[in-house]
């Protein structure tokens, strides 16, 4: 049993680990940029270490930094929640050579999922559905022309090492095909230092699908069912929910067991996610994260399942604690993702939080690490909390998050929280009945919110 865990992240992520060891009864240290000193988790922590500067490069992104704070403390093993070096195979490598453990998969996996080209090789190889397009990089428009040609347009033109929407640009005819092209190119080169992109057919009204999976490292894995976070803006998600609207148990079982099997074959250990574009009773993989997602909770709402204390488990050596015939559904769970940004524009809102007041009752959760008086840095992601709430079926579950939102208080900083107010009064929503394109699109016709 690990005796201290060091959490390589900050937020509310940093939080929910913590209380994952506090339960366990391990030992946590928090590290910190000079802009977190005051943070909820450096408080809640049992040791902290300053890292570095404000600068994420600096601080969070530090592997030095952060080996040297795990020396410092004693610390057996890293968490690196999601974002920063959750998904940095190198990062994985430095770990295990100073002797410490990660509590992820290998830094194996992570790399070869981590590649957006190789990771659809392998999953075409493991028997998962995939959209179709090239068959790797493509280096030259000439070569682009040629494959969008036959595969038809639309496309969308992908920077290999691309994530988080960036480094992806659709060509809806031939003649926006060059500037696509070029622009992802020179997005995937500035963003992550690869300017290598692949194509792929356009799927005009697909939904996002994603199946959460996990595995123990030794020949054993399940899928928790699926969540649906097709209303997103930006490639980024906003709103999501477990279990989707869209899919029934035949179809869930089979692509959740396909998803199953294919990290079972090659021995993934721990969380992971495998998204899918949707459309027309058809699955097409995208790709895979190799780490704990955002919308984890609606996942664990619906099956009461904590995948944070799993993934240390799984990390030390000890097998999962349910099996596939374990895992029943449980009602339907929502999240909303809410962020310090002013809506309609989505513009960044850092400043001091002058009131804060989470809501409660039967199935709300709300998982942020805001407080009165918190200073909301400018230096990192958006996000400061998320809203889950669950209940015995969707129609109650829509109706309890529209009250939680009502019982959420956050002054002195513009959030999001007006947009899921109007969200919730439109018909689609209510209904489950959007793809990836209809918040968008329904921003475009909404200009005022």
């Amino acid at each position: 049993m690990f005796k201290k865990i060091l959490i390589a992240n900050r937020g509310e992520i940093a939080l929910r680990v913590i209380r994952a060891c506090r339960e366990m009864g391990i030992k946590s240290v928090a590290v910190h940029s000079t802009a977190d000193s005051d943070a909820m988790h450096v408080r809640m922590a049992d040791e902290s270490v300053c890292i570095g500067p404000p600068s994420g490069t600096h601080s969070y992104l530090s592997i030095p930094n952060i080996i040297s704070a795990c020396e410092i403390t004693g610390a057996e093993a890293i968490h690196p929640g999601y974002g920063f070096l959750s998904e940095n195979a190198s990062f994985v490598q430095v770990i295990e050579d100073h002797g410490l453990s990660f509590i992820g998969p290998t830094a194996e996996h992570i790399r070869t999922m981590g590649d957006k080209i190789t990771a659809k090789e392998t999953m075409r190889k493991l028997g998962v559905p995939c959209v179709p397009g090239s068959e790797g990089g493509v280096d030259t428009i000439e070569q682009a022309r040629e494959i969008a040609d036959e595969m038809g347009y639309p496309v969308i033109i992908k920077a290999t090492a691309g994530g988080g929407g960036r480094g992806m640009k659709v060509a809806q005819t031939a003649d926006d095909l060059e500037v696509a092209f070029s622009t992802a190119r020179a997005e995937g080169k500035s963003v992550f230092g690869n300017e290598e992109v692949y194509l792929e057919k356009y799927l005009t009204l697909p939904r996002h699908i994603e199946i959460q999976v996990f595995g123990d490292g030794k020949g054993g894995a399940v899928h928790l069912g699926e969540r649906d976070c097709s209303l997103q803006r930006r490639h980024q998600k906003v709103f999501e929910e477990a279990p989707s609207p869209a899919l029934d148990e035949a179809t869930r079982q089979k692509i959740g067991k396909t998803c199953a099997d294919a990290i079972a074959s090659i021995n993934y250990a721990g969380a992971g996610t495998i998204e899918f574009l949707y459309e027309n009773d058809e699955f097409y993989f995208i790709e895979m994260n190799t780490r704990l997602q955002v919308e984890h909770p609606v996942t664990e709402a619906i099956f009461g399942i904590d995948l944070v204390r799993e993934q240390i488990r799984v990390a030390e050596g000890m097998p999962m604690s349910f099996k596939q015939e374990d895992l029943k559904i449980n009602g339907h769970a929502i999240e909303c993702r809410i962020n310090a940004e002013k809506v309609p524009e989505f513009r960044p809102s850092p400043g001091t939080v002058k009131q804060y007041h989470a809501p409660g009752g039967l199935g709300v959760r709300m998982d942020s690490a805001i407080y009165d008086g918190y200073k909301i840095p400018p230096h990192y992601d958006s996000l400061i909390g998320k809203l889950i709430v669950h209940a015995p079926d969707r129609a109650a579950a829509l109706a309890r998050v529209e009250r939680a939102l009502g019982e959420l208080v956050i002054d002195g900083v513009d959030t999001t929280i007006p947009l899921f107010h109007a969200l919730l009064r439109e018909k689609a929503v209510q209904s489950g009945d959007y793809t990836i394109h209809w918040l968008e699109q329904w921003l475009d016709t909404n200009p005022e919110i």
